[in-house]
């Protein structure tokens, strides 16, 4: 099935057998056919979300992904396999594929949650806090917005403090759309949609001269997140071999919730 170009309303489309079919609210920066990493990292995050349910696991502990190769709007299929389930954690492991081509393997790890009453004055303990609340943070916007439908459609996006593509900086993501039509996300898959963002968000090059594509993410949750609204506070690291690393402490409007980071390919466009 062919994507619509006309005014989507959800990330996905769920068909049979585990296959989705891709609007053009996944579609990102670099390229016009290509996806952002954020929207396909959350779909393979809600299928090991089903995978995990069935053992009693319901915290999205650690997701990683290897991104293999650009995601098409297409058509897509999720396979997930159950690595290894014990007593208070699933390991688990997923295959994207486009037309029948693997473009991205990712890795889960989801723990089971247990009320736990903490001791008083833990060292860095409340957690932190994000620089700003949604409320009070100015609209941001993506320097590429506008130019066709996609990503910066898909989120909202407000400054907690810095500006976007222009070095460090804290935003808030909040989807605007469903990621699969019908569903109301998760609180991972939203984690899941901003998260890839981070190299982004916090660019120290022209992204008109210069490309800085990840190859990967891994995001880190202590908790479940809470709300529609999550903050990346990031900041891009570039070493003098053409590579780099952007990482992100993550928020929702109580605190702290984990990190992502993502390894970076920075290299000099062709005029």
């Amino acid at each position: 099935m062919s994507h619509s170009t006309s005014h989507p309303t959800s990330a996905y489309t769920a068909q049979a057998d585990r296959h989705c079919a891709s609007s053009v609210l996944t579609r990102g920066p670099w390229h016009p056919d290509h996806q952002h990493a954020g929207p396909p990292t959350a779909l393979v995050c809600r299928a090991f979300e089903v995978a995990a349910q069935e053992h009693g696991l319901s915290h999205v502990a650690r997701l990683t992904a290897n991104l293999l190769r650009p995601v098409p709007i297409s058509d897509l299929e999720v396979k997930v396999a159950t690595v290894y389930v014990g007593r208070n954690a699933g390991h688990f492991s997923a295959q994207l594929l486009a037309g029948g081509k693997e473009v991205g393997v990712f890795t889960a790890l989801v723990q089971r949650e247990s009320e736990l009453a903490l001791p008083e004055g833990l060292a860095g303990h409340p957690l932190p806090t994000p620089p700003a609340l949604p409320e009070n943070s100015a609209p941001a916007y993506f320097p590429f917005a506008g130019r066709h439908v996609g990503y910066s459609d898909l989120v909202e996006t407000r400054e907690a403090h810095g500006h976007i593509f222009d070095g460090p900086c804290a935003i808030w993501f909040r989807l605007r759309h469903p990621l699969v039509e019908g569903e109301i996300p998760s609180p991972y898959q939203r984690v899941a949609v901003a998260a890839d963002s981070g190299n982004g968000i916090s660019a120290v090059l022209d992204y008109r001269r210069y490309s800085f594509v990840n190859s990967d993410l891994t995001i880190n949750l202590l908790r479940r997140p809470l709300g529609e609204w999550i903050c990346l506070d990031a900041r891009t690291w570039l070493g003098s071999s053409g590579c780099g690393l952007a990482e992100s402490a993550l928020y929702d409007q109580h605190g702290l919730i984990g990190r992502a980071t993502q390894s970076l390919a920075v290299r000099e466009l062709k005029p």
